[in-house]
């Protein structure tokens, strides 16, 4: 179970919500399909697969043999000006039609584009769960109009991480000075914001909290696969301590160290 969830009853409750999963076929990798589907598939069913972009180009060849494969429907839209991209407006119409339809209870854009920061955020303003994918590049707004917003770097970077090996770049990222005190400084606030009166955050309630904070974070940014893990790299602030519930699953809990 991903260690954001408070408990069972809700990681079960958000397994059930139907996700509309749109992508952007200019702004996306058909490598990484496979990725996005799973790291979508973690917040709920993915009923709806579409995939937009002018069919007739080709620089859209690469997605042609991973469509089949993975049941993603393709929506041709021409480009009919030179210098406006047609994609990103097709797509947005295609969302606020699924978003008043009632077919979702969820949407993930796969893009790294500004134009899609008004759609995240009309679609949060009605209680609707929305997350990004896209590179790191992606503006900020758009990161932020979303609940959660996942690098398609860390996605590659998974696979090093699953292997015990972790990216020089990754590894510099939390020794360096500014970096680590930022890090930590996130890394308090969700802690106050979880906190209860005994002194200890559930692990589970500070990452919801770290997404509240900041939409993009990630532990697989510096290199760990887990929140527990990355908490565990900073021994002379916080002590994780660990229990057993009646299920007999692993329960997290933070203390900031005095």
């Amino acid at each position: 179970m991903s260690e954001q969830f408070q408990d069972i009853e809700q990681y079960e409750d958000r397994k059930r919500n139907k996700i509309a999963l749109l992508i952007d076929g200019d702004n996306a990798q058909p490598k990484l399909i496979g990725k996005i589907l799973a790291e979508t598939g973690k917040y709920g069913s993915i009923t709806i697969r579409r995939i937009y972009g002018d069919w007739t180009t080709s620089n859209m060849n690469g997605w042609k043999d991973t469509l089949n494969n993975y049941a993603i429907q393709p929506i041709q839209q021409f480009r009919y000006t030179i210098g406006k991209n047609a994609t990103d407006s097709a797509m947005i119409i295609d969302a606020m039609d699924v978003l008043h339809s009632g077919l979702a209870e969820g949407f993930c854009i796969v893009s790294s584009d500004s134009d899609y920061t008004r759609l995240a955020t009309r679609i949060r303003e009605k209680g609707i769960f929305v997350m990004g994918i896209g590179e790191q590049k992606a503006p900020k707004a758009f990161v932020n109009a979303c609940n959660i917003f996942i690098f398609t770097e860390n996605l590659v970077q998974e696979e090093s991480i699953k292997k015990g090996k972790t990216a020089s770049t990754t590894k510099e990222k939390i020794d360096e000075g500014q970096t680590s005190s930022d890090l930590i400084a996130l890394l308090k606030q969700a802690f106050e914001l979880s906190v209860g009166e005994d002194g200890l955050a559930h692990l589970g309630t500070m990452g919801i909290n770290l997404h509240q904070l900041d939409p993009s974070f990630d532990p697989r940014t510096y290199g760990y696969k887990q929140l527990s893990q990355l908490i565990k790299n900073f021994p002379d602030i916080f002590e994780l301590k660990t229990e057993k519930n009646s299920t007999g699953s692993t329960i997290f809990h933070i203390k900031v160290k005095e």
